[in-house]
């Protein structure tokens, strides 16, 4: 249920609303723009519709909006105007493009500096690396855990790049929380709901990697979990779904991009590295991805691919990564954005 209040209405009226929704035991958020302020009802069926009664003829109300989506918080009907996230100073779902660039894992202080640097000077905004690596096979490179955040954290002081990192449980979120600016949720923990729950207690924003056979309703859902917990600051990401076409490493469903900006005010990028699996395609996805309207890309980045402890074959160069900013920025343009 959404409470719209008049325009004009005064800030002692909004606040006798919010108590009148607590005071029946449900949680009120109020949203203010610049004419009117909203006010998103949360609980149950029953317990909402409690609120008609209590509110409709309250002074300053204007009328009451059912929510039809499942999703409540991250739904467009609860807020209407597009969300802006905001990591370590750059703003992800405002004019610009953003492209966060770095490698698949963090594996020697040299190799992420280099790579930092690298990808600052072709124009990425935040620098991407995994010191806890989720991989199919037990003897795979799992990365450097503790000292892979360390190193994250030397290469922001040198580059001034905020640091996007995987947290991949809940007993390793203090760790991360401490070095990195941005928590990722990778596609495996989509619907790990105590991380999500734990994630939506942190300070710090979310970036929710959309599950690699979930529907877009689910991944929506998803988001509600961290929000409801009161982090606000979360950001969608496509990376691929799994079909029956094994001919890439997934299906990059560009169409769940404006599907998912119609549906939800959240910031949605794409990841075109997971999505294709393959540098050679990494180019054409993302430049789709941001033609249809995405906020942003991730991308992943290595001095040198074939060497790569981990997903070698999707990595580009620095100097493919160079290309990908040029044309990025042309198409962004194209469509009335920046980069």
């Amino acid at each position: 249920m959404v409470i719209v209040m008049r325009n004009g209405a005064t800030q002692e009226e909004i606040d006798s609303v919010v108590d009148r929704i607590q005071g029946v035991g449900l949680t009120a958020h109020l949203s203010q723009g610049v004419e009117r302020a909203i006010i998103g009802v949360i609980g149950h069926g029953g317990d909402v519709r409690m609120v008609v009664d209590a509110v409709e003829a309250m002074p300053g109300v204007e009328n009451l909006v059912p929510v039809t989506k499942p999703f409540k918080l991250s739904s467009r009907e609860f807020h209407e105007q597009n969300s802006v996230v905001i990591v370590n100073g750059v703003e992800i779902g405002g004019d610009e493009v953003v492209v966060i660039g770095g490698p698949c894992s963090v594996e020697s202080r040299e190799q992420t500096l280099e790579t930092a640097h690298a990808v600052r000077a072709a124009g990425g905004k935040l620098l991407r690396g995994g010191a806890y690596k989720p991989r199919t096979s037990p003897y795979s490179f799992r990365g450097m855990g503790v000292r892979g955040l360390e190193i994250l954290a030397e290469a922001r002081e040198a580059t001034g790049l905020g640091i996007v990192t995987e947290v991949m449980s809940v007993a390793e979120l203090p760790a991360v929380v401490e070095y990195a600016d941005m928590l990722q949720i990778g596609t495996r923990n989509m619907q790990n709901y105590n991380l999500l729950e734990a994630v939506g207690k942190c300070p710090l924003p979310v970036l929710l990697k959309r599950g690699m056979s979930s529907t877009v309703e689910e991944w929506l859902l998803s988001a509600e979990y961290v929000m409801a917990q009161g982090n606000k600051k979360v950001v969608l990401c496509e990376r691929g779904i799994r079909t029956f076409d094994t001919s890439a490493r997934n299906t990059f469903d560009i169409v769940a991009i404006p599907l998912a900006k119609r549906l939800s005010h959240l910031p949605v990028i794409g990841d075109p590295s997971q999505a294709t699996g393959n540098a050679s395609l990494v180019h054409a996805a993302g430049l789709g991805a941001v033609g249809a309207g995405a906020d942003g890309l991730i991308v992943e980045v290595h001095p040198d691919p074939a060497r790569a402890l981990s997903d070698a074959a999707q990595q580009l160069t620095f100097a493919q990564f160079e290309q990908l900013m040029t044309t990025v920025r042309a198409v962004a343009a194209a469509v009335g954005r920046g980069a």
